[in-house]
């Protein structure tokens, strides 16, 4: 029980850690465009690379 008194505060420390990181994240615009990459990396021109 006198464990429990130390982990709580500890966990809830931990998870606002967390929450404020992932909110850091949505304000910088690091979910904008997800799908974009995803396609770009698929649809990739081979015939960009500069001729020798």
């Amino acid at each position: 029980m006198q464990m429990l008194i130390l982990l709580i505060p500890v966990s809830l420390f931990l998870g606002g850690i967390g929450l404020v990181a992932f909110l850091w994240t949505l304000r910088h615009g690091q979910y904008d465009d997800p799908e974009g990459d995803a396609n770009r990396i698929l649809t990739s021109d081979w015939d960009d690379r500069p001729k020798p």
